[in-house]
């Protein structure tokens, strides 16, 4: 019989052995979500010119001082600056040239005057009719970011905003920490895959399906090794391969207590530091297996649908978050709801129990428990999250405050 540890024990253990991420280098325009993995400097100034905000005419403010409507200044238009092209003609006292919203300020300019403060006259001339201050309707030369100053620091997420800074200031390329692959192994006897008939004494196999979306939803890459069966040559090669090939592994099934049990043990023949922990205090997913194998992280979970995706929602969730640079647990995926009916528990350990989500007229929302075993998967897809009892208390009383872990949108 296995020792089991609490959940706080095996998710502390879990991440002591993640602390090596691997980085790559993505174009800027596919980093959205990634996390860089060193800190990211300005190469220019931007904007790279001064430009103006408005519509008007690039003027010396000097040559404004006092203006109004009943006494205006009288500037000479020097010309027209053309969107999109460098001005290379600069202005002197007493001269104005018209510019768009975005155009280059000329040299010597240092200010811009709206076109509805000023008038026009066919001999070339204008008059402005409200003084402006240095730097008016102007954003200069780097005022957005200069060269060299940091853009994006170390462990930080990249958000669309920052594929806009990226873009604007020409950085193509980027170091992010590597989307791990995560390898997928089911075992047992029983299993055939979806597109086969089934024969007496046979199911299809729903595991690999199911935590391969878990893995895509994490933002990791999942990589099939099909259906093994309880033989151990087989589930050796299989898993030495996977762990070569992969920079995590999941193995559903095999790690309930029996004679065909072969997950621990073959975890164990790998090499050190082997199993790290053989079962948790925990329902469902008692029997989860954590362990190493060069460096490479290696989960058992149950066979149980259910018990299999909410041990992968509490161990190896968090544990592709971290391989990721991210925070491990995103508290964003939690809401608060008002349980519905009591429910009891075994003390010493935690439970997870479905739960559907409504939301009331006054916006609240209430979790109605789904009571099944860990093997019906369906009830799973009736279920808008879980809650979690701890580990200390015997259960929760009807109109309780819960959090509930969302596996789904709410409705």
């Amino acid at each position: 019989m296995f020792e089991v540890i609490s959940v706080d024990k095996a998710r502390e253990k879990i991440l002591q052995y993640l602390n090596k991420k691997k980085i790559e280098k993505v174009y800027f325009s596919e980093a959205l979500g990634r996390v860089t993995a060193e800190n990211i400097y300005s190469p220019m100034n931007l904007p790279p010119f001064s430009r103006s905000t408005v519509d008007g005419y690039a003027v010396r403010s000097s040559d404004t001082i006092g203006a109004s409507e009943s006494l205006p200044a009288l500037l000479n238009l020097k010309g027209i600056i053309e969107m999109g092209k460098s001005s290379d003609i600069a202005i002197n006292s007493e001269e104005a040239m018209g510019i768009s919203t975005g155009g280059m300020l000329p040299e010597n300019a240092d200010a811009v005057v709206m076109m509805e403060n000023t008038d026009s006259f066919d001999d070339g001339s204008i008059l402005i009719n409200e003084s402006v201050a240095s730097g008016e309707n102007v954003i200069w030369e780097g005022e957005d970011i200069k060269s060299k100053e940091l853009v994006l620091k170390k462990d930080h997420v990249i958000r669309e905003q920052d594929i806009g800074a990226l873009s604007a200031l020409g950085i193509l390329e980027i170091f992010v920490y590597k989307k791990p692959t995560v390898g997928i192994i089911s075992t047992g006897d029983e299993l055939v895959s979806p597109e086969e008939e089934l024969t007496p004494g046979k199911i299809r196999d729903i595991n690999s399906w199911a935590i391969k979306a878990c893995v895509e939803k994490a933002q990791a890459i999942p990589k099939f090794y099909g259906i093994i069966q309880d033989e151990q040559d087989e589930f050796y090669e299989t898993l030495t391969r996977s762990q070569i090939e992969c920079d995590l592994v999941i193995i559903s099934g095999g790690s309930s207590v029996g004679t065909r049990d072969l997950a621990a043990k073959t975890i164990n023949d790998l090499g050190e530091p082997g199993v790290i922990f053989h079962g948790v205090s925990v329902k469902p997913g008692k029997p989860t297996i954590f362990g190493l194998a060069q460096d490479t992280p290696i989960f058992g979970l149950s066979g149980n649908p259910v018990s299999a995706l909410v041990t992968f929602d509490l161990f190896v969730r968090p544990a592709i978050r971290r391989l990721l640079g991210l925070k491990p647990y995103d508290e964003s995926e939690q809401v608060s709801a008002r349980i519905t009916r009591n429910l009891s528990s075994k003390g010493g350990r935690e439970d997870y129990i479905r739960v559907s989500l409504t939301r009331k007229n006054d916006g609240t929302l209430e979790a109605e428990p789904i009571l099944g075993e860990s093997g019906l998967i369906f009830t799973l897809v009736e279920a808008d999250g879980i809650i979690r009892i701890p580990q200390n208390t015997e259960g929760i009383t009807a109109g309780e405050s819960v959090q509930v872990f969302k596996r789904g949108v709410i409705k």
